[in-house]
């Protein structure tokens, strides 16, 4: 008789166990460098995702670390306000926290900490850090019309202004660094030559805009050459410099004359670089399986190469949609998702993170 009484009551536990295990809403915030995000995903379907863009770095050429930590104060809370009123939840249903602990910018990494000790410390809900690279390998696991996602193991490329990498991803926390830049980044190598022809910041969209126009063959540039899987993009800058002072002492017209062709040039000598580094990564694994992240990775010419890559190698690419290429929270909430299934919960004395490596 007892029993009767108690199965009923065991269903009900387990039922709302359940419900609580596939039920779950995670705010992500996302700090890391001038863009100030918050988003909201219900398990792994994203419901907002709100991102503030600080336009006053334009001015100055580049991000100055000062002025982005303090427009992440006057950002953080009306953005978040959004997120949760995109998403037509109330705070309360939240399950967790998910923030942006590194790398970054520690001024600006710390407005993203802050605030998310905070809301998790008052709502009483879990806290989970992220790591900002490995949010943008796993942004490829939010639920988006396609259905696409790839399968482990995979090659994550990711291409950013601070960062270029290729790592093996055997599982969604296990992750190997094949290769990553020995100085600048990708996305900096575009800026900077984006600067050099004279172009407002951020100049890597406007070279994708031009490139589309000229012919990539017009002017060649030299290609680094450094060993394994790993990158260098400063010496490329510096032979665009010289490139550019050489022909502008002989015409003074010469960009404005040929600014399609330079950038066409400029844009075919990276992503070839790209592409020989991801072959040789595929060679060297077995693995033909790829996927990119990043800022860069919204960039045509990437996009279009690695689509040709699928037919001309028989390889699997996957590319993100270009709202999670540049930094968003909806790939910090991915993440925040998968780790609040394992319980990989952090605690109040977690502190921000400049420098983080994906493996650590």
């Amino acid at each position: 008789m007892i029993a009767l009484y108690v199965l009923p009551l065991l269903l009900q536990f387990l039922f709302q166990k359940y419900v609580e295990k596939n039920n779950i809403y995670i705010l992500a915030i996302e700090s890391s460098c001038d863009d100030t995000s918050a988003a909201v995903l219900h398990n792994s379907k994203m419901l907002s995702n709100v991102v503030a863009t600080q336009k006053i770095h334009e001015e100055y050429g580049g991000v100055v670390p000062e002025l982005a930590s303090r427009a992440h104060q006057q950002n953080i809370v009306p953005v978040v306000h959004q997120a949760l009123a995109k998403a037509n939840i109330n705070k309360k249903d939240l399950s967790a926290i998910a923030f942006t602990r590194g790398p970054g910018l520690m001024g600006s990494l710390l407005v993203g900490t802050s605030f998310a000790k905070s809301l998790a410390l008052g709502l009483n809900i879990p806290l989970i850090e992220v790591n900002h690279m490995q949010a943008h390998i796993l942004a490829h696991f939010i639920d988006n019309e396609t259905g696409k996602k790839p399968e482990f193991p995979f090659i994550g490329m990711t291409i950013s202004g601070g960062h270029t990498q290729i790592v093996l991803v055997k599982s969604y926390f296990d992750m190997e660094i094949l290769g990553q830049t020995l100085d600048d980044a990708v996305g900096e190598a575009f800026d900077k030559s984006a600067k050099i022809l004279g172009l407002p910041y951020p100049g890597g969209p406007l070279i994708d805009k031009y490139a589309q126009l000229g012919n990539p063959k017009a002017f060649p540039f030299p290609k680094s050459k450094v060993g394994g899987l790993d990158f260098s993009f400063s010496g490329f800058k510096t032979s665009v410099l010289y490139f550019i002072q050489r022909e502008t002492q002989k015409n003074p017209n010469f960009i404005a004359e040929n600014l399609n062709d330079i950038c066409a040039s400029i844009q075919y000598t990276i992503i070839n670089v790209l592409l020989s580094k991801l072959k040789k990564a595929v060679a060297q694994t077995g693995v033909k399986q790829i996927a990119i992240g990043g800022g860069v990775s919204a960039n045509s010419g990437i996009r279009k190469i690695l689509q040709e890559a699928e037919q001309k190698h028989g390889w699997k690419t996957f590319i993100p949609p270009f709202q999670f290429c540049t930094d968003n929270a909806a790939m910090i909430g991915i993440v925040g998702y998968l780790k609040y299934k394992e319980e990989l919960f952090t605690t109040q004395e977690i502190t921000a993170k400049a420098r983080y490596v994906i493996n650590e």
